[in-house]
């Protein structure tokens, strides 16, 4: 069976029960912190300012709102501030057409079966990581999704402390900054990644990139989703938070874009585009086809199902630009809508923190994402990037790594042709950044 888009992005196929039922569930793992309602002791101002330490407890879990597919995509003009540092010219990997990538031509696509021989090859992040990062006052962070740009891989991190006490599980400890970035330019990926460094402040810690108001039912915390190039700059796809609280749920005011033209050592958060808090576009992946940049979204939280927009990547930084997948025609030719309301779902399921990337192997997408269920992370192919979309397969079972959450995949870390792929997974206990490898099983 598949994963068709049969309905209108945030209007689960089965009703609300499913949901209001998962939503119950006690056992699904936190996103990042586990703390409902942080309240830091001072605000972190401007670059090199002396971090306040904030102890932080993981008493509490994360925070979702059901989502709404019918509010506008925010306003529409482009946010008036740019930058006056040097544009650098940054590339990231292309294929032809969403319809038909160069790997899939002259080949039939395969199905995925499953994984085996699945490996934890490194600690990517904390002080026992190969990259020892408490040089960047990094203790404990999660995330790390990746995105390549001007020659380098950049990773892109949550909620991040720079101290922790000895034995603690979940998020939390002092010197808490809500995303850092680190770069790399290791092509190896069979021992683990080092990391070149990271975006830091004038005391070489890793610096806050966008700050937040950090008052909990306003905007507690923002989260980077995922990064990307596009023409002269990068940009962070993320979420304001506001507020934290029930497993696998959170509360966002909305989600949006941040710009850097300096080589990623400043950002600046845009005025447009933005999508609603209730919206099914607060977390994303992000894919390169052709011209255009395809976002694979799903709501705040992790029981909402998929769906799918684009944009020209010359156009990104204007709202009226995205179109909305809006399903198929009578002959199979994807429709695409400027009104987010016609969004429709493509993945009908609980998915949390995803990762989309063509796989040469298998000839197909492949959609890896936290499952909101509470199993872990979970692996699902597709032909196209609106589906149809498998049933999901295993990738790393909460049963093996419990706390396990936010698989990352990046198509130039992979080896065999494709066969054997390696991402990052984010787990609770240690609360910090991991790399794994599986090998994919064709049907």
């Amino acid at each position: 069976m598949v994963s068709r888009p049969t309905s209108r992005c945030g209007v689960p196929n089965d009703g609300a029960t499913h949901t209001a039922a998962l939503r119950r569930r006690t056992g699904t793992y936190p996103r990042a912190v586990g703390v409902a309602g942080w309240r830091p002791r001072t605000a972190v101002t401007g670059r090199g300012a002396r971090r306040a330490a904030i102890a932080v407890t993981a008493a509490g879990l994360f925070l979702a709102v059901g989502c709404s597919g019918a509010a506008g995509a925010g306003s529409s003009a482009v946010g008036a501030d740019t930058s006056t540092a040097p544009s650098p010219t940054f590339s990231s990997p292309t294929f032809s057409s969403p319809a038909n990538p160069p790997s899939t031509t002259g080949r039939r696509p395969s199905a995925l079966a499953g994984v085996r021989d699945v490996t934890k090859v490194a600690q990517l992040t904390g002080p026992d990581s190969i990259n020892h990062t408490d040089r960047y006052q990094v203790a404990g962070q999660d995330l790390g999704s990746m995105f390549v740009a001007d020659g380098r891989t950049w990773f892109v991190f949550g909620d991040t402390f720079g101290t922790r006490e000895p034995g603690m599980t979940g998020g939390g400890g002092g010197e808490w900054r809500s995303n850092t970035l680190a770069y790399s330019t290791d092509t190896d990926p069979s021992d683990g990644i080092t990391f070149d460094g990271y975006v830091t402040d004038d005391t070489g810690a890793a610096e806050e990139l966008i700050r937040a108001q950090r008052i909990d039912n306003a905007e507690m915390t923002i989260i980077p989703t995922y990064g990307f190039a596009a023409g002269d700059a990068m940009y962070l796809a993320y979420m304001s938070v506001r507020h934290w609280g029930d497993p696998g749920e959170w509360e966002a005011n909305y989600a949006g874009l941040a710009r850097s033209t300096d080589h990623g050592e400043t950002w600046i958060p845009l005025e447009s585009p933005r999508w609603p808090g209730d919206s099914n576009f607060i977390q994303v992946s992000v894919a390169r086809v052709g011209s255009d940049l395809y976002f694979w979204s799903v709501p705040a939280g992790r029981f909402g199902g998929v769906c799918l927009m684009k944009v020209d990547s010359r156009h990104v930084e204007d709202a009226d630009a995205y179109r909305y997948f809006a399903g198929l025609d009578a002959h199979g030719t994807p429709r695409w809508s400027s009104a987010m309301s016609d969004a429709t779902v493509i993945v009908n399921s609980t998915v949390g923190e995803l990762s989309v990337v063509w796989n040469d192997y298998l000839g197909r997408w492949l959609m890896s994402y936290t499952d909101g269920a509470g199993d872990g992370a979970d692996l699902r192919a597709a032909p196209q990037p609106w589906g149809p979309w498998s049933d999901p397969v295993t990738l790393v079972s909460a049963a093996d790594v419990p706390g396990v959450y936010a698989p990352y995949m990046l198509p130039q870390y992979t080896a065999d042709g494709g066969r054997t792929i390696y991402f990052t997974v984010s787990e609770w206990d240690p609360y910090n950044v991991f790399w794994y490898r599986a090998e994919l099983v064709k049907g």
